[in-house]
């Protein structure tokens, strides 16, 4: 009878472990942090400006991954207490994200600057405030778990991609 109860136990809890959600911080590694503004297209005279959060997501574990949902949180200096923007994505609609791959992530946030002036001139507006990101990660059915964090970078368009432009 012991030897039953034990076998049962194991294999209830092998069949838990099997269950269980990946842990993000484990499974996933968040490189390339980088921040800046996107002006979206006008409509009219009103030109729209956005924070953006621009990363690589690499798989570190040894399975691929089917389901990461990335999604970030966009808040006004001066105001953190209030939410201002958002955005989200599945990063492996297209694939799965096999293990040692990596895969490019852009959100843009749905807060957003107005103005009839130019978007550069937005920086100089008396009512603009800076913004902050926090980018949070998830892995199947696991909990949104915060990978990184950062000040948007006062400027329009990626360093990076400005950096590959000849």
């Amino acid at each position: 009878m012991a030897r039953r109860f034990a076998i049962a136990f194991f294999l209830a809890a092998l069949s838990a472990a099997a269950c269980s959600s990946p842990d993000p911080l484990q499974e996933l590694e968040l490189r390339d942090l980088e921040t800046y503004w996107a002006v979206d297209a006008p409509v009219g005279q009103t030109q729209y400006l956005a924070p953006v959060v621009r990363f690589h997501l690499r798989n570190k574990g040894r399975k691929r991954l089917r389901y990461i949902l990335a999604s970030a949180a966009f808040r006004r200096k001066g105001v953190e207490s209030q939410d201002w923007g958002s955005a989200s994505t599945v990063v492996t609609a297209e694939k799965d994200l096999e293990a040692g791959r990596e895969s490019l992530v852009v959100m843009e946030s749905n807060g957003r600057y107005f103005s009839t002036g130019t978007p550069q001139s937005m920086f100089e507006h008396k009512e603009f405030r800076d913004a902050h990101v926090e980018v949070f990660l998830r892995i199947g059915a696991s909990t949104p778990t915060k990978m990184g964090e950062a000040d948007v970078e006062r400027h329009i368009g990626a360093k990076s991609v400005q950096a590959q432009t000849p």
